[in-house]
Parts: structure tokens; C-alpha cells; sequence
């Protein structure tokens, strides 16, 4: 389950990590107000579970309450086209108005599990800012990872290492790995797949802000957190997966032509297998569920 920036941010900001000061808003009156509450000068972003919104337009740097209210105007209610929605776009129900802050520099910092080493990696990066995919692609000698002991932790020392290796001056260094250190107490308690926060910044004047931030909660977890269930927005989905998930079947898309309806997520991966192996390509993957009742076979 994907978190809205704002949500995440919330979230991380409970842990203790530095934040942009800002508020959400539904309507463009709410977005005037929130802009004269910053002075005037803020940052309009739009708020779906896709990356690529500065360059689809869907962050704007505005210097007046009536001009974010403008802007707001013109993303709540229609759907934003980045290079991660495909052409159908995603739909704008808020935006999240910010404070602007002075940029020494933008790095990344991440945190998912790697399966290779069966443990969560930290991901730290002087690149901030960029798709870390492509950072990964053309210049991997700039991600530094950290894998975590996942009884003791993510250590100090760790935390420090990253900011050495991504340039960071010694009296930012502290600063990083406590953010690092903070993010992973999230990551953990909140029984995350990922989060990113890109671009992490160091400001002119020596803070550590997380400037955006991304969470995602594994859904066989989420039976631990009703708290963040309420937070899920299905509009953001694939409107097949969202029914899906709505009647707790695990569902997902594909591109192929033969469609699977299975019992047990082992034999669903084996039948995926087998349509492949016969020349063929499953269009889903699709798990009724063990404890499945007549009502959710049908659904």
C-alpha cells in the first residue's frame, strides 16, 4: 500500500524527521490559505502516487496566495500524466502547499529489503533529486548501500559512513545518519517494502529536511496497522486491482491473454509457469486466498 507525500510525510514526521513546513488542501481556497499562512511564496504539489510530477507540471513554485490558488485550480479534479502513470494519468483530489527552503544540495536516501542479502539495505546517493533508476543505470558508482543487522539495527557508524561517502562536510554528518536512523525506525515499525525520501537536502543554512517522501506498506502487513488502512487510496490503483483488493483477493495486472483464477499463491505462480512454458502469457496473477468463502470465489 502506497502513502500520498503528505501522508508519509506525516508519518516519518512522528519519528522525529525534519519536514518542510506546509498543510494539505482539497479546494483552491484552502491552497490561498495555506499559502498566506507561508507568506505568500510556496510550493504547489500535486498529490498522487506516481514520481515524475515536476516535470508533468504537477509541482509548481508560486509567490503569491491567489496565484496557489490558481494553480490548484488547475490540478484539482483532472488527472496528471507523468512517465510512471502511462497515458490514463492519475487523478488530483489534493495538493500539498510548502514552505520553500535554500538548496545547498539535494542527495537520496532509501530503504527497502533486498533479497539477496535477506535484509533491509540502506541506499544513500550525492544524486538527490534524479530517478534512481537512472542513477542505478548510468553512474552506479554513486549509490552507496549500508545492509542493516535486523536485530541490532541500523548502526551510527553506518549512518556516518553514508554521509562520508556522498560528501557530506563533518558537521552535516551527525544530522544524515540521524535521519538515516530515524527513517529506519519507520521502515520497521511500520512494516515498510520502501522508503525514499528524494531529494533529501541540506540546507544553506546545515539542516537535514526530507523535501519529499515516499512509503510503502506491505499489504500482508497491514492486518498490524488498521491505523494506516483508512489512509489507502484506491483511486490511485488499477481499478481492477482495487476491486481485487476491496474483496481481499491478490491480484495483479499483467500483459498477457490468458487469464488465471487459482487457489494458494504457490500454485498460482506455478500455473503462471506453466502458461509460459506452453507458449502462451498469463494476463494475471491472481491468489482467491486459502479461506476463501462462495461470496469471494465469485467475486
Amino acid at each position: 500500500m502506497k502513502l500520498h507525500e503528505y501522508q508519509a510525510k506525516a508519518l516519518i514526521a512522528q519519528y522525529g524527521v525534519a519536514i518542510p513546513k506546509g498543510s494539505v488542501a482539497a479546494t483552491p481556497q484552502e491552497a490561498r490559505e495555506a499559502a498566506q499562512r507561508l507568506g505568500g511564496r510556496c510550493v504547489v504539489k500535486a498529490q498522487v502516487h506516481a514520481g515524475g510530477r515536476g516535470k508533468a507540471g504537477g509541482v509548481r513554485l508560486v509567490t503569491s496566495p491567489s496565484e496557489a490558488e490558481q494553480v490548484a485550480a488547475s490540478l484539482l479534479g483532472k488527472r496528471l500524466v507523468t512517465i510512471q502513470t502511462g497515458p490514463g494519468g492519475a487523478p488530483v483530489h489534493r495538493v500539498l502547499v510548502e514552505e520553500t527552503l535554500d538548496v545547498e544540495r539535494e542527495l537520496y536516501l532509501g530503504i527497502v529489503i533486498d533479497g539477496s542479502v535477506r535484509a533491509p539495505v540502506v541506499i544513500a546517493s550525492s544524486a538527490g533529486g534524479m530517478e534512481i533508476e537512472d542513477v542505478a543505470r548510468e553512474h552506479p558508482e554513486l549509490l552507496l548501500r549500508e545492509v542493516v543487522d535486523s536485530v541490532v539495527g541500523l548502526r551510527a557508524f553506518q549512518g556516518r559512513r553514508m554521509a562520508a561517502g556522498i560528501g557530506l562536510p563533518a558537521a552535516a554528518a551527525n544530522a544524515f545518519a540521524q535521519q538515516a536512523s530515524r527513517l529506519y525506525q519507520v521502515f520497521i515499525a511500520k512494516d515498510c517494502s520502501m522508503v525514499e525520501v528524494n531529494p533529501l537536502i541540506l540546507t544553506k543554512d546545515g539542516r537535514v529536511i526530507a523535501l519529499d517522501a515516499k512509503v510503502s506498506v506491505d499489504d500482508d502487513a497491514m492486518f498490524r496497522h488498521p491505523e494506516l488502512e483508512e489512509l489507502r487510496d484506491w483511486s490511485q490503483e488499477d481499478a481492477l486491482e482495487a476491486k481485487a483488493g476491496q474483496a481481499r483477493i491478490s491480484y495483479v495486472k499483467l500483459d498477457g491473454d490468458v487469464g488465471c483464477v487459482v487457489n494458494g499463491a504457490g500454485l498460482a505462480m506455478a500455473t503462471m509457469d506453466i502458461v509460459r512454458a506452453a507458449g502462451f502469457q498469463p494476463a494475471n496473477f491472481l491468489d482467491v486466498g486459502g479461506g476463501a468463502d462462495p461470496e469471494r470465489v465469485a467475486q
